[in-house]
């Protein structure tokens, strides 16, 4: 027969399980790097709550919009982070993550950090397009603006008819200082949130 102490413990593993269940939608937001064993990166994208809950996704122009974009050093060394953001269509290409490739998209912002070990540290980062045309069957961002800069993008997208949208992407990807070879290197970390270019 169990007893009480059995119930109870039964009923916090269920709880805890349930916790990371709900949670996982927030944890696919978070890219973790582990060379060779030796330590790792983290890249997450936060809403302007501080959450994985309410990413602007509905956006139009001369809106401003606010994340917070996180780094973490679990590299067992002081680390040297260039984090860039992209700009991208539904065409173009997003890093690829099977090959540690970034993507070929020029970034438009970059900032950057020296961390130690351990240390983690999220950046507010705002976004807001001008620019914004619609004409047949087509969309045309031509500024994009990241913390106050601006950049010309002049990106032309077309109307996803599966998701009833004009589709883009603002994604952020991780690089580090590799003191061995004196260089930047893509830390195959990369986050991003979708964004639907809407005229309402």
């Amino acid at each position: 027969m169990r007893s009480l102490e059995d119930y109870r413990t039964a009923l916090i593993i269920i709880g805890l399980v349930g916790i990371l269940l709900c949670a996982s939608p927030s944890l696919a937001l978070i890219v973790s790097k582990f060379p060779g064993g030796q330590g790792f990166s983290r890249l997450w994208i936060l809403d302007a709550e501080h959450t994985a809950e309410k990413y602007p996704f509905n956006v139009k122009s001369d809106e401003t919009y606010q994340v917070y974009v996180g780094v973490g050093n679990q590299m067992r060394s002081l680390a040297y982070y260039v984090v860039y953001a992209k700009f991208k269509n539904q065409d173009e290409p997003l890093p690829n993550s099977a090959t540690g490739t970034p993507s070929p998209l020029e970034p438009l912002y970059e900032y950057r950090l020296l961390l130690q070990d351990g240390e983690i540290r999220e950046t507010p980062v705002s976004f807001s397009f001008s620019g914004v045309l619609f004409s047949n069957n087509e969309s045309l961002v031509e500024i994009i603006r990241i913390n106050n800069v601006e950049f010309n993008v002049n990106k032309l997208n077309s109307w996803n008819v599966n998701k009833t949208g004009y589709y883009y992407h603002l994604f952020i990807e991780l690089w580090i200082y590799d003191v061995e070879i004196e260089t930047l290197q893509f830390g195959n970390c990369s986050v991003g949130i979708p964004l639907n270019m809407t005229s309402l």
